[in-house]
């Protein structure tokens, strides 16, 4: 048996599954397809998360759209976050090309071009479905995490949780938020202090602070109702395909604040909702991260630790996380030794610098007798990629440059006829646009200042008109104790006493003369 058939035996052999897979393409071998030498990833093993790296123009954003066809057609629902604007093509069939079918012909895949269900989804203004959270559903631990806050300053926010839950002030955006912190420490310090003890206006300061941040990345868009259920990310449609649901990133690229914190907060609600699944046929959910370095690059440590815990324990739920990056060294060592399948497109070798990183990239990888590596990481075309995933044992796969397959869908974005048609269907769209700005923690507290400031107004004018009315009260005692008897008035007058003497005078007379 010769090399070309010992190889072509070898990655059958790998590559062979007795549940569900899905084809990435066909193994090269001496820079040349090896027709029908398919390269599969077991549906079993896709919660086990993955990463896609390569230099730009590589064929990253190809592969992951290969990807997410083949699981919305095996009824796997999935999210993708588009940076760059590049896929919501997914919703229109492929026109195809000679190249395409050349490939196909290599590979020894028929092409069929197809479209898929689609959602659009926003953070932002942009025109899709509005995705937002309130500041209840974070909770006091992950809103400390988020905004890097010390242990005193994560103290105080525990404090302000406790103390909304137990006035029953709802916290749903980022202006109750700011509201209750203002509160804590002006017109309700001594209410504070008395249940909770002295909260510092500095540290109060600080975190308001760290909140105007995420407010000036557009956080005051995404706190707020009406909150995105998870669930509703889990939608087949009537052909049984899953929903390839499309969060239009490309106006936050420069806001990785707000990315790092949508997307953490995401990840802890589907945590916390889906029900424990295990090692299943098949995933739930898988979630594409696209330029994973502005999640981490930005990330405080806390941050980093919540996430590299999530990433550990999601695939229990049956969710899948795909990294998709320019070099493996973006992601952190503890999230990259989690993952299970690897597509590395070519990286590039212009300094010390990038061959130390590709000798680190080829380290990651199964050893093989077929391949150098290190050597083949420089030399793959565009729409190439080594890929290694993990068989439905566990096990990796054996290590195969590999043709990619060509996608399905449109390798370009929808035009605005197109995209408007798309959102004028979106059952979503319908059911979240509309904002909602109920009575919460604000109005509340605003009320309930306004009533003690209208409290404080009438106890003092009730004291004031008891003042005054007291020294009414006084004055008038003073008049009428200095205003004089009229009868003794008339008795002391000098009338009265000549009157008098006139009358004694003339008795006295009367007396002498009898």
């Amino acid at each position: 048996m010769d090399r070309n058939e010992t190889f072509f035996k070898h990655i059958l052999e790998g590559n062979t599954n007795k549940g569900e897979f899905i084809t990435l393409g066909s193994a090269m071998l001496d820079g040349k397809t090896v027709t029908n030498a398919f390269v599969n990833v077991p549906l079993k093993t896709m919660n086990r998360h993955g990463l896609i790296a390569g230099a730009t123009g590589t064929g990253k954003t190809k592969t992951l759209q290969v990807l997410a066809e083949n699981l919305s057609e095996k009824g796997i629902p999935v999210l993708l976050m588009d940076i760059k604007g590049d896929l919501s093509g997914l919703a229109q069939p492929s026109p195809g090309h000679a190249k395409i079918d050349e490939r196909h012909a290599q590979i020894g895949l028929p092409f069929n071009p197809k479209a898929f269900p689609v959602e659009i989804l926003t953070l932002s203004e942009q025109h899709g479905v509005r995705l937002r959270a309130t500041i209840s559903e974070f909770g006091p631990v992950l809103i400390s995490r988020i905004l890097d806050v010390t242990e005193t300053q994560a103290g105080i926010i525990s404090v302000i949780f406790k103390y909304c839950d137990d006035n029953k002030l709802p916290l749903l955006d980022l202006k109750d938020f700011k509201k209750i912190l203002q509160y804590a420490t002006d017109e309700g310090r001594e209410e504070f202090e008395d249940a909770y003890g002295r909260i510092s206006t500095a540290s109060t300061g600080a975190i308001l602070r760290k909140i105007v941040e995420i407010e000036q990345q557009g956080g005051d868009l995404f706190f707020g109702e009406k909150s995105f259920e998870v669930d509703d990310l889990l939608r087949v449609d009537e052909n049984g395909r899953g929903y390839i649901n499309i969060i239009r990133l490309t106006d936050i690229q420069d806001k990785p604040k707000l990315f790092s914190t949508f997307m953490l907060s995401l990840l802890a609600e589907i945590y916390a909702t889906f029900p424990e699944q295990g090692d299943s046929g098949r995933p739930e959910l898988i979630l594409f991260i696209d330029e994973a370095h502005l999640i981490f690059n930005e990330a405080s440590k806390a941050l980093l630790n919540q996430i590299e815990s999530i990433v550990k324990l999601i695939r229990s739920k049956g969710v899948g996380l795909y990294f998709v990056t320019q070099n493996p060294t973006d992601v952190p060592e503890a999230v990259l030794s989690q993952l299970g399948l690897k597509v590395q497109h070519a990286l590039r070798a212009f300094t010390a610098k990038d061959r130390k990183a590709i000798k680190l990239a080829a380290q990651n990888y199964p050893d093989t007798e077929y391949y150098d590596t290190a050597s083949i990481l420089t030399s793959l075309g565009t729409g190439e990629a080594l890929v290694s995933a993990l068989d439905e044992k566990g096990r990796p796969t054996p290590l195969a440059a590999t043709m990619m397959r060509a996608p399905m869908s449109r390798m370009d974005i929808l035009t605005d006829n197109e995209l408007e048609a798309l959102l004028s269907d979106s059952k979503l769209v319908k059911k979240y646009n509309d904002e909602i700005d109920r009575e919460s923690a604000y109005e509340l507290l605003n009320k309930k200042i306004e009533e003690a400031e209208a409290d404080e107004l009438k106890e003092k004018a009730q004291k004031e008109k008891e003042a005054l009315k007291k020294a009414e009260s006084k004055k008038s005692t003073r008049r009428s104790s200095s205003r004089m008897n009229p009868i003794v008035k008339v008795l002391t007058s000098a009338t009265f006493i000549r009157s008098v003497f006139g009358i004694l005078s003339k008795a006295m007379s009367s007396s002498k003369k009898s």
